[in-house]
């Protein structure tokens, strides 16, 4: 169901709900007023018939001065007065009404339904002569109904056109709305196929102009991740392939070259004058050369003392063997033993960031001394922190390292939080807070 057709359906309830209620209470007033209205005429006169009967004494009331009397009622109106004779003949007072003296005779059950009951009045009049007529005062509210009718119609066709007038209103002023969210929704549909590059324009409205201004923000950012994400997509095939290369060229270069030593030195061995002694010594070195590389291979492919021994003792073995290789930079690691209960699938991750910061630190930080602290909190969450005493840098200018986005990047898989502290000279601060639960 469509918006357009819930805003026209409302309306169109709403408008029969005012005329149904309009016409309640306008059916309800007209029947009152044309009540108090055609007993007021009846009241009135019945009033100045007796008003004129009293300054003149029955006994000098002759036929012509009662009808002079009668005479000026003639234009009274909603009353039909009727003089009764003794001898039982009627004569008519009031006009008789014609379709001339009425515009538009309403409808019967207009009609019926502001009538109201309307009492007769009668009085007794005797002349000089001792005649006795009956004067009968009825209602005729006809003409009043009619104009009741008449100021009804216009009442309720100024208010269609003003419940018209206010539907055409609110429809012109949501069809600029619907156009706006149209061309809102048509820009979350590029964003949904990867099309950022395509901006929504400014809107009329203040409220719709924030809406697509937040969402041409939303696209910029996306566009800028996307970027990203492909730039370290790359970067990482690019290193995969590099270790790949690597790996290639070590097996060729050292178990290539010495397991063809090993069968030269086998065939030599089959000789008669041959030292067999020398040959085997050699053979053994070769081994032990050859267990020497697999071993380093290994543990630059994945670190097996993780796996067995737990997180904090390979941080330390990896941490002394870095120490050895980089003499002029001093790290003090501080582990607490409780971190081995953190989940093998993290730990990985945890390992592989503390060796990418020690890779940064020895190639751009020119540290002398670097602090890793390593424990569990009391929500049982991971905490790592790395900080050195290098020259820093600026953070916010800083968007072209690999390093940082892959630890980054890390740290989001494990839905932990990442943040990085640095200025010009003042070093870096790396700290990272992981949960240690699914």
């Amino acid at each position: 169901m469509s918006l357009r057709f819930q805003i026209n359906r409302n309306i169109l309830i709403v408008s029969l709900l005012i005329l149904i209620l309009g016409g309640i209470f306008s059916s309800w007033q007209a029947k009152t007023a044309i009540e108090e209205e055609v007993t007021a005429s009846i009241n009135l006169a019945k009033q100045l018939i007796q008003l004129g009967i009293s300054q003149t004494p029955q006994s000098k009331l002759n036929g012509s001065d009662f009808l002079a009397l009668l005479s000026t009622l003639k234009n009274t109106r909603h009353l039909n007065i009727l003089l009764k004779s003794p001898a039982g003949n009627t004569l008519k007072i009031s006009p008789k009404k014609t379709h001339s003296n009425v515009v538009e005779l309403p409808p019967q059950w207009f009609i019926k339904l502001v009538s109201g009951h309307y009492t007769t009045q009668q009085l007794k009049i005797i002349t000089e002569k001792g005649l006795q007529y009956q004067l009968i005062i009825k209602a005729e509210p006809l003409d009043e109904i009619t104009e009741t009718w008449q100021e009804s119609i216009h009442f309720f066709s100024i208010l269609s056109l003003l419940i018209l007038g206010i539907f055409l209103a609110i429809n012109l002023a949501f069809n600029k709305a619907l156009k706006s969210i149209s061309v809102i929704i048509n820009g979350l549909k590029d964003i949904e196929k990867g099309v950022f590059h395509h901006k929504l324009p400014a809107f009329e409205s203040k409220e719709y102009d924030s809406i697509g201004s937040a969402i041409n923000h939303l696209a910029q950012k996306l566009e800028k991740t996307q970027q990203e994400n492909r730039t370290l997509t790359q970067h990482s095939l690019n290193i995969q392939e590099q270790e790949r290369q690597h790996l290639s060229q070590e097996l060729h270069d050292e178990l290539g070259q010495s397991l063809t030593a090993i069968k030269v030195m086998a065939i030599t061995a089959n000789h008669s004058n041959v030292d067999r002694t020398k040959i085997m010594a050699e053979i053994t070195q070769i081994c032990n050369h050859l267990i020497s590389v697999v071993r380093n291979m290994m543990h630059q492919l994945h670190p097996l003392i993780l796996d067995d021994l737990g997180l904090k003792e390979a941080l330390q073995d990896m941490i002394r063997q870095w120490a050895e290789r980089n003499p002029g930079i001093t790290v003090n690691i501080t582990c607490n033993d409780n971190i081995s209960y953190l989940q093998n699938s993290k730990a990985i991750h945890i390992f592989r960031i503390v060796q990418e910061c020690l890779t940064n630190i020895n190639r751009h930080a020119k540290a002398h001394q670097v602090k890793i602290e390593v424990k569990m909190t009391k929500q049982k969450n991971l905490f790592l922190k790395v900080a050195d005493d290098g020259k820093g840098c600026d953070i916010h200018s800083n968007t072209t390292g690999f390093g940082l986005r892959s630890m980054k990047e890390r740290v989001l898989t494990m839905n932990g939080t990442f943040l990085i502290e640095s200025e010009p000279g003042k070093g870096m601060v790396l700290t990272i807070e992981v949960p240690n639960h699914e």
